[in-house]
């Protein structure tokens, strides 16, 4: 077996798809698959957003947008930041957006305004030239501070009030499922999309089934004694006679340092993640011994990635884009 087993379920992504369509309410989904699809994989979760209703696709980099255009020719790709390399994105009918300075000609173009980010954006919506397809701004609370994010919906329905015939967008995953002010013409949802909570709470709750499941093995097991030591540093030191189990995955993985004190699957039963995690292996403290190649999940079969992001401190965002799905560390199975 390889050292892990990263799966992505299609199938779960288009329910997602589906169900923030129907959050929407007759807004587009445009699906956010930038930093490939959150490590996801960013043409397959593309295909299979667009399949259930998605109108647009979102990059970050004209790269990205590339390497969608070749698989999917016909898809509508927004490159959500900054660019100078303009040929590449009208010899590929990308549309960009505009965040300050001059607004490139014969290439569809977005205007960005900040109206709280306080990040990209412009300071005031300009008369928008003729070649301006849409109006967006970005909000920075709609998982956390509400109130806020709805000051900010309202800066942006003020300032764009007067171009209501472009295409206006703000949402995001969190303000479409909660939010309905910021549903306008279009919201761009990411996170929600592959099954993560984007407010770091059980994804079922809103609907969302996760796309991501990671599993390995135990590849070795040993009885330490009493004062026996596992991993760098002797962080976890037995106090009494403990089965260890060797997981090979470690945060060359994506499996993070912080992570330690985590709890993982094994065989089915919750064991904790004990010791230093180090470049290519995890220690997991058993109840008993258990043989070389006994199955663990680490997300997945309902131990979700936000439980591991909160023990390490971080958002679900963080993990799933850190996890490496690349074929010299695991295998990527993907299901439909």
């Amino acid at each position: 077996m390889d050292r892990s087993e990263i799966t992505i379920d299609l199938g779960a992504v288009r329910h997602n798809a589906r169900g923030l369509l129907e959050a929407l309410d007759g807004a587009e989904l445009w699906a956010v698959v930038k930093a490939n699809g959150y490590g996801h994989g960013a043409t397959d979760v593309a295909r299979a957003a667009v399949e259930a209703g998605a109108s647009a696709l979102c990059v970050v980099t004209v790269a990205e947008a590339l390497e969608l255009r070749r698989e999917l020719p016909d898809a509508r790709i927004v490159v959500m930041c900054p660019t100078e390399e303009l040929a590449e994105a009208r010899e590929a009918k990308l549309e960009l957006v505009v965040s300050g300075g001059e607004t490139p000609a014969e290439i569809p173009v977005h205007l960005k305004l900040d109206t709280g980010m306080g990040r990209w954006g412009l300071a005031e919506l300009p008369e928008p030239p003729a070649n301006v397809v849409g109006l967006m701004s970005h909000l920075a609370t709609a998982d956390s501070h509400p109130a806020f994010a709805l000051q900010q919906i309202e800066r942006f329905r003020e300032a764009t009030e007067p171009y209501a015939h472009l295409t206006r967008h703000i949402a995001n995953s969190a303000a479409a499922l909660r939010l309905p002010d910021a549903r306008f013409d279009a919201g761009r949802c990411g996170i929600a999309l592959y099954g993560i909570s984007p407010f770091e709470t059980d994804p079922a709750q809103d609907g969302l089934r996760p796309a991501l499941s990671w599993r390995s093995r135990i590849a070795q097991v040993r009885l330490l004694q009493p004062g026996d030591s596992t991993g760098y540093g002797r962080r976890f030191v037995a106090e009494r006679p403990t089965w260890i189990g060797t997981v090979p995955v470690g945060y060359a993985d994506g499996f993070r340092r912080d992570m330690t004190g985590t709890a993982v699957l094994v065989d089915g039963e919750a064991r904790r993640v004990v010791g230093t995690v180090s470049m290519d292996a995890i220690a997991v403290e058993l109840d008993r011994e258990l043989p070389v190649g006994t199955s663990v999940t680490i997300v997945g079969d309902g131990l979700l990635i936000e439980r591991h992001a909160n023990v390490a401190g971080t958002i679900g965002y963080e993990i799933a884009c850190g996890i490496n799905s690349e074929a010299t560390r695991a295998r990527r199975v993907v299901t439909n």
